[in-house]
């Protein structure tokens, strides 16, 4: 297995493909090695099975580029930051090496969500231990993003994804479970061409913060620097 340069942490398959999977594709057309890991094959969903879903989440892979792709299977609308939960967490980040996680949002409605998030970021930290017990050696990641999405916050940057939201979409609607149309689950679940409205709105929005068409926000918890004052993005005027 070789090192990761990023790695996306989500609770549920099909949660990175909404969050920043336009990021994901953006790095790997760069060159940089991404991967994803699921904590969950979204066993509680009122559509498809773990199996359906773990391979429609490989399919979505293929879509985003993906060098590597995950799922720990833990359960489903169950999650709990536990030592045994957090410990493997940290296994994961040792062996993958990642230089930047991209987590969830902190808050959120779906508890697995923000609990995701809160494990991904303490695994991170306990991860870089040297004296942890376990099989693999040290590894902390140096950079921490938070993909804020559906967080009614201002983002620290937002990411150009114009060029590579169509395949994002692709990657989403792989996920014919939850995004095909049927009868079942229907006051949950929006059709095809409703969620590409719903998805395209968002990404324009965000888009329009920066000046182009579509983007991805995220959030960092620390001060950004900037060598050159004179070459930053984005009009003020």
């Amino acid at each position: 297995m070789n090192e990761l340069d990023i790695l996306a942490l989500a609770a549920h398959p099909d949660d990175v493909e909404q969050t920043c999977g336009g990021t994901l594709i953006k790095a790997a057309e760069m060159g940089y090695r991404t991967g994803a890991l699921d904590l969950t094959a979204g066993d509680m969903g009122t559509r498809g099975t773990p199996e359906t879903r773990i391979q429609e989440s490989e399919a979505a892979a293929r879509h985003m580029l993906l060098a590597w792709r995950g799922n720990l299977r833990m359960p489903d609308a169950r999650l709990e930051n536990t030592l045994a939960a957090r410990l493997t967490l940290a296994a994961e980040i040792r062996r993958l090496r990642p230089r930047v996680v991209i987590l969830p949002y902190w808050t959120g409605r779906h508890p697995d969500h923000y609990r995701a998030s809160e494990m991904g970021y303490e695994a991170c930290f306990l991860a870089g231990l040297g004296k942890l017990d376990l099989d693999t050696p040290p590894h902390r990641p140096f950079k921490i993003l938070y993909s804020s999405i559906y967080a009614n916050v201002a983002p620290s940057f937002v990411v150009d994804i114009s060029t590579q939201f169509e395949r994002r979409m692709q990657a989403l609607l792989a996920y014919q479970s939850q995004y095909g149309e049927r009868g079942e689950g229907e006051a949950v679940f929006p059709g095809e061409a409703e969620i590409r409205e719903r998805l395209a709105g968002v990404a324009r929005f965000y888009g329009n913060l920066i000046g182009v068409r579509y983007g991805e926000p995220f959030v960092v918890k620390e001060t950004m620097r900037v060598d050159d004052v004179a070459a930053l993005g984005v009009r003020s005027l």
